[in-house]
């Protein structure tokens, strides 16, 4: 028997919420044993959705919110004027330990500001990245971050390395994870004083970690190495240009595959292989970034996801949790400050 968890869902942040959201908690409280839900959003819309589905509703209880944070507002004006947000409660009910994790499709950059706000960092981190797993040619891989810091210094490579670190052996099971940083090349002399200053800091931390090097955008997807770190900026691109790509080639060999009576009859002979290959580059089996290094666990759903990519969603906030991911973290960071005295002095500052 598992342990109770109780997580927070923001009801009214996705593209199709809030049916969508309703529709995947359904399918996550099928699949994940001992998880209750804190829904907060507008009950008037939220509540004959919770009536049809009675499963759902023994384990999930409703909190109204009287506003919600749009798609496109700013996230400054969002953390202004939105104390009363669907998405701004479900984060204060983690901070009020209410429950354990929250989860939200909504406006990423609101997220991100209420939850560093609300929940603030854990000690010895400056600042939090976003991080999710990836599909490669070998096994899963964690890349982080994604978009949460546009600039960063070589002291928050580090850390997100030791994030990553952590993150990989929690939602992939690694014993002991590879880590690469993202680089122009891999020959050391390559790269900006930021990555060069990050992998020296690596190479001799006391931590066992297994720092693999530089690794150039191919070998991302060749999976050579289990947790690719780099910053907000080139990871959102990568990450955009990767799904983007992967859109591309399945527009192109639907629109082949259709030309002609006899390529078909091949797509159609194929089509168990054909579905099996769609599955392996299906989105919603990676949905759920992780804002790693806050004072709690908030997961990010892609905002135009359906049901089965947000009950994943909640898998990862959930699987998180149990195995106590704040916790693993805080230990190797404090590892990390106690080994240098600079570090040291500035944790304390």
């Amino acid at each position: 028997m598992h342990e109770k968890i109780i997580v927070a869902i923001d009801g009214m942040g996705g593209d199709n919420a809030p049916q969508m959201i309703v529709d995947g908690l359904a399918l996550a409280c099928q699949q994940l044993e001992g998880v209750e839900f804190l829904l907060f959003g507008d009950s008037e819309k939220l509540t004959p959705l919770l009536d049809a589905k009675p499963q759902l509703s023994e384990v999930c209880t409703l909190r109204h919110a009287p506003e919600a944070v749009s798609n496109d507002e700013k996230p400054t004006v969002a953390l202004r004027n939105g104390r009363h947000t669907s998405m701004r409660l479900a984060i204060d009910a983690v901070k009020e330990g209410e429950a354990s994790a929250v989860v939200s499709a909504g406006n990423t950059g609101a997220l991100m500001a209420m939850a560093l706000v609300v929940l603030r960092t854990l000690p010895g981190i400056g600042r939090p990245a976003l991080a999710t797993a990836i599909p490669t040619e070998t096994t899963p891989a964690i890349m982080l971050d994604l978009g949460a810091n546009i600039e960063c210094d070589a002291e928050d490579l580090v850390q997100f390395a030791v994030m990553g670190e952590v993150f990989a052996r929690n939602e992939l099971g690694l014993e002991q994870p590879s880590i690469g940083i993202l680089n122009v090349g891999v020959e050391g002399l390559k790269g900006n004083d930021a990555v060069k200053k990050a992998a020296a800091t690596l190479q001799d931390s006391p931590l066992p970690i297994k720092f693999y090097g530089f690794v150039e955008g191919d070998d991302v997807s060749a999976g050579k190495v289990d947790v690719v770190v780099t910053d907000g900026f080139t990871g959102n691109i990568a990450l955009k240009t990767a799904e983007g790509t992967v859109r591309m080639f399945g527009h192109f060999l639907k629109e082949e595959l259709m030309s002609t009576w006899r390529t078909k009859l091949g797509a159609f002979i194929a089509r168990p292989a054909l579905v099996r290959f769609r599955a392996r580059f299906d989105p919603r089996k990676y949905n759920g970034a992780m804002l790693v290094g806050l004072n709690g666990i908030c997961v990010k759903s892609h905002g135009g996801t359906d049901a089965i990519g947000f009950a994943n969603a909640v898998g990862v906030a959930v699987n998180l949790v149990r195995r106590k991911f704040n916790d693993r973290l805080k230990e190797d960071m404090e590892r990390l400050i106690s080994s240098q005295p600079e570090r040291k002095t500035a944790a304390a500052q």
